[in-house]
C-alpha cells in the first residue's frame, strides 16, 4: 500500500474517531465498540513492535474520554513516513 493512501486512511479513521463529538449520548457507547477496532486496524496499517504499540496506543487513546480529538493514525503515518530515522 502506498504511504499516501495510507495518510488517507488514517486522515478517515481519525475523524471517524472524532464522531462521539458529534453524537451527544451514544458517542461514549460508540467509543466503547471503536477503541478496540481502532487499535486492530492500527496494527494492520503497521507491522511489527511499531505497529503493536500505536495499536494500544490507539486504543487507549479511543477508550479514555476526552482523548478522541488526538489524531492518533495521522501522528503514526507522520513518525514512519517524516520523523523516523530509517
Amino acid at each position: 500500500m502506498s504511504k499516501y493512501k495510507k495518510l488517507l486512511i488514517g486522515i478517515i479513521l481519525d475523524v471517524i474517531g472524532c464522531i462521539s463529538y458529534f453524537l451527544p449520548g451514544i458517542g461514549e457507547f460508540f467509543d466503547v465498540i471503536w477503541a478496540p477496532v481502532a487499535g486492530w486496524l492500527m496494527t494492520k496499517l503497521y507491522k511489527g513492535k511499531e505497529g503493536k504499540i500505536a495499536g494500544l496506543v490507539a486504543f487507549v487513546e479511543e477508550a479514555v474520554p476526552g482523548l478522541d480529538i488526538i489524531p492518533t493514525f495521522t501522528l503514526m503515518w507522520l513518525y514512519t513516513y517524516v520523523f523516523k530515522q530509517n
